[in-house]
């Protein structure tokens, strides 16, 4: 049977595994996963050796049984959850009712995605038996004699074995975006022009809106300003600005990026919040950038509110999607290819947007 880490030492592996930027990573991090793997380990779930985990080995696990680490003790534990409603003495790590988070959240959408557990095949999916499995190079990096420098170096041959170029760049995204950097953040306008911010996750997010989502998603985008925290207006283009009918100014409304899309023949303004904490366009705020808007004789549909974010994994995120006001959008810098919209129309679902 193979070496154990804790459950503890387990986890604090998958957070090296899975930095910030991995879809899904609060799944793939918890405290469950790292339930689940320990019992995998602990019965020898592993590819290759044809047993296999189902969410019972790890719901009915006991902080008794687990701490009970001899080969026969191990085989025991799986012979008794094999019997029907087969227990085992102690106090259960979950319940019953966590079978379903085990089997979905943890194993088929995170583990098994990632291609750290593999899945037997030729069951039906109604079956009730187990059919999960760690696979071999994964089940290897949990080996307790796996330390410092040749720990590290395994931990990244993993990933860039298994890790699709998606996943790898949004990881670099994300590292890039939440790292505190000494240096300035230069950002690069659509016209070719540039200027510096002050470092910090708020910056690199910015340039992240100018350099990549305003050409993605606006025909022929310009910048009419930009503003940060202790230097309100970073750049502003008032020729720009004044010939489209927007009066910048530099108070507690202006917004963080304000963009344009002169390709329309009537342009769309979109006003983007930057969230590397907090501020995202909640329905105040929405409505504060609508008054702004119709003040320069912009129409509520040539108008769009976006609030930006490094990550839809993190923090920040977390904490302030409740707040999102209904007709805005949120895009991520760590998936530059998509817009969540957040749509106010009541009319049926239809196949597009």
């Amino acid at each position: 049977m193979p070496a154990l880490l804790s459950r503890d030492l387990i986890r604090m592996r998958l957070q090296e595994i899975f930095p910030e930027g991995i879809d899904r990573r609060a799944d793939l991090v918890s405290m469950v996963a790292a339930s689940t793997i320990y019992t995998a380990l602990y019965i020898g779930a592993i590819e290759g050796e044809d047993v296999w985990l189902g969410p019972k080995h790890v719901y009915r696990m006991t902080v008794d049984q687990a701490a009970l680490t001899g080969d026969a003790d191990r085989l025991g534990y799986i012979a008794t959850i094999r019997r029907p409603n087969g227990e085992v003495a102690g106090q259960r790590w979950y319940q019953d009712t966590t079978r379903e988070s085990i089997r979905d959240d943890t194993l088929r959408e995170g583990l098994v995605v990632v291609g750290a557990v593999m899945m037997k095949t030729g069951l039906p999916t109604t079956s009730s038996k187990p059919r999960y499995a760690l696979r071999a190079d994964f089940a290897a990096l949990f080996d307790p004699l796996l330390e410092g420098n040749a720990l590290d170096t395994a931990l990244s041959d993993w990933r860039s074995a298994k890790l699709n170029k998606g996943a790898l760049a949004r990881l670099a995204i994300v590292r890039q975006g939440a790292g505190q950097t000494a240096d300035a953040v230069l950002v690069k306008f659509p016209n070719g022009e540039t200027r510096l911010m002050s470092p910090g996750p708020s910056s690199e997010i910015t340039r992240a809106v100018v350099e990549v989502f305003a050409i993605r998603f606006l025909a022929k985008p310009a910048v009419l300003s930009i503003s940060e925290s202790g230097n309100k207006v970073v750049q502003r283009d008032l020729a720009l600005a004044q010939s489209v009918g927007l009066n910048i100014q530099a108070d507690e409304n202006l917004p963080d990026v304000v963009l344009v899309d002169l390709e329309p023949e009537h342009p769309l303004l979109v006003f983007v919040e930057v969230v590397a904490s907090d501020g995202p366009v909640g329905v105040r705020r929405k409505a504060a950038l609508e008054k702004l808007a119709t003040g320069a004789g912009f129409p509520t549909e040539h108008v769009a509110f976006v609030t930006a974010y490094l990550d839809r994994s993190a923090g920040p995120f977390k904490k302030t999607v409740n707040s999102l006001a209904w007709g805005t959008y949120a895009w991520f810098a760590a998936e530059p290819e998509q817009l969540m919209m957040l749509s106010e129309n009541t009319a049926r679902l239809r196949g597009r947007p």
